[in-house]
């Protein structure tokens, strides 16, 4: 099997679904935050990314394959969005071992005692302080927000890794 064989359906579906599943599973984060109030810490906003850069790249690939543009185009923009859950496996992975005391967090992700809330508006907006890394906001089914994201990340990056090497 290599990358340049040739695509059809098995490829579009799994370009669609991961298109939409990415895109689901980055704006549930999204509503936890501007509907459920969950403050991301700066490592929640980081997993984020490979799903921000994946969706488009999904899209292409849904794109690519459904004008039937050459495998290796199809095969390859499938592998990239495999290679980007892949990396969010790696942050989400990160961030929980940070939240369950494993290892260590970065140093410039914790917790600020908060300022005087007094003042102007933009005052406030610039006084709300994200929550420490190295607690998790919540836990769902005994899994925090970043425990969730790795096994979506690992699901996203199976699929997609599949979907670029069936024939």
């Amino acid at each position: 099997m290599t990358l340049t064989s040739p695509t059809g359906r098995p490829q579009t579906l799994t370009a669609a679904v991961l298109a939409l599943a990415m895109a689901a599973t980055v704006g549930t984060a999204l509503g936890f935050q501007h509907i459920g109030g969950f403050i991301p810490c700066k490592l929640c906003l980081e997993q984020r990314i490979p799903y921000y850069i994946g969706v488009p790249v999904m899209v292409l690939a849904f794109i690519s394959s459904s004008l039937r543009a050459p495998a290796i185009l199809t095969r390859g923009l499938l592998l990239v969005g495999g290679l980007l859950m892949l990396w969010g496996l790696g942050l989400g992975s990160y961030h929980a071992g940070i939240e369950w005391g494993w290892w260590e967090g970065p140093s410039d992700c914790g917790a600020v005692a908060p300022t005087s809330a007094s003042g102007s508006l933009l005052d406030q907006l610039n006084a709300v302080v994200p929550p420490s890394c190295d607690k998790a906001a919540g836990r769902f089914l005994g899994l925090s927000f970043a425990g969730w994201n790795v096994i979506a990340s690992a699901i996203l990056a199976a699929a997609a890794l599949r979907g670029a090497l069936k024939r």
